[in-house]
């Protein structure tokens, strides 16, 4: 009997050529999409699941003639995606949805629903590869295409998800990725990616928060230098975020930046470029590929957002789900809220959230 494995399509090109490559290899591949929470009224410009998106990917599935379903998962994203983004700009964070959605929602829920049907593994279209390590784990490694590698917001997996993980694209450039869908004769060849996060539906978060948080936007407060004299007023927190420069609102012969956010105080701190920067970050939960902390502090790549450059730096273990993280030069977009992501090379070792 065939394997089979169900693809968490979006109705893009890189999960439908997953899927094609799958079908190719001989498995037993069935098509899977979330119907995820869109704002009343904005359900066609949701930037994953809108009815155009789910009608290309039905149009992938029939080509491939593979079954296709689709999985209602509104109240699981509002519940836990949408609400974790809320609550963090709420707390002064600058959260990282893409997270909570990876780890929550694709791969426990949807997962849940590919091995009620049987699958032995869920599929998607992330650029990573994976391999087996000495130990017989699953190793993560960054994707062939550097510039399209998206292993930082899959440092949430866990073994017991990697074992049941396949990433047909991480071997390929996108490039390539695209010229297999032409190949294949795929409706998604030529269909534009997506950068935006879903939900915000092209809107600037800002304007999204005042509508469904107007707590982490209302209190106005003072913007201080590092010397504590008030030069001006914010208008909620919620609204900056570390290194943030344009939209400041206040006039100074020189550039000046967001330094930091003190929720406890209500007061935006600035500064000029060189005050930018630091060496040092606590983060926590932090979930090791290996299951288990290294036994003492090791030198690695870090990565603090998604499209920030790796920078080296010193990881201490404290504990099982905490670290310190030292690095060789300072950084100077830390941001709480994002991911503190380790690499060993190509290899992935964990991450964890900037506190």
């Amino acid at each position: 009997m065939k394997t089979k494995v169900v693809v968490a399509m979006s109705g893009g090109v890189d999960s439908s050529v997953a899927a094609a490559l799958l079908r190719e290899q001989g498995y037993e591949v069935i098509g899977m999409m979330l119907r995820l929470w869109s704002e009343p009224g904005k359900e066609d410009s949701n930037r994953c699941c809108t009815p155009d998106a789910m009608a290309l990917a039905r149009r992938v599935a029939a080509k491939l003639e593979i079954p296709f379903y689709a999985v209602d998962a509104k109240e699981i994203f509002r519940s836990t995606v949408l609400q974790a983004f809320l609550d963090g700009y709420a707390q002064g964070l600058t959260p990282n949805p893409c997270l909570t959605c990876n780890r929550q929602v694709r791969w426990e829920f949807l997962l849940d629903h590919a091995l009620a049907l049987g699958a032995e593994h869920m599929a998607t279209g992330h650029y990573v590869r994976l391999a087996a390590g000495r130990d017989g784990r699953v190793q993560v490694l960054r994707a062939r295409d550097r510039n399209k590698d998206q292993s930082y917001v899959l440092h949430v997996l866990t073994q017991e998800k990697l074992v049941r993980a396949l990433f047909p694209v991480g071997d390929h450039p996108k490039t390539e990725v695209r010229a297999l869908a032409r190949q294949f004769d795929l409706p998604t060849a030529d269909r534009a990616d997506s950068q935006d996060l879903c939900f915000l539906a092209g809107e600037d978060y800002r304007t999204f928060l005042r509508r469904h948080a107007p707590g982490a936007q209302a209190h106005a407060g003072p913007i201080v230098n590092r010397r504590g004299e008030v030069i001006g007023e914010h208008l909620g927190l919620a609204a900056y975020t570390i290194g943030q420069r344009k939209g400041l609102g206040l006039s100074s012969a020189v550039p000046l930046y967001v330094l930091e956010k003190d929720v406890a105080a209500n007061t935006l701190v600035v500064g000029v470029e060189g005050e930018l920067g630091r060496s040092d970050l606590l983060a926590e939960p932090v979930n090791w590929m290996d299951g288990a902390p290294p036994a003492g502090p090791f030198r690695a790549e870090v990565k603090t957002r998604y499209t920030a450059k790796e920078a080296a730096a010193v990881v201490q273990p404290l504990g099982a789900a905490s670290v310190s993280v030292h690095f060789d030069q300072p950084q100077r977009d830390i941001t709480p809220g994002q991911a503190a992501v380790f690499y060993d090379g190509d290899r992935l070792l964990g991450g964890g959230m900037i506190r």
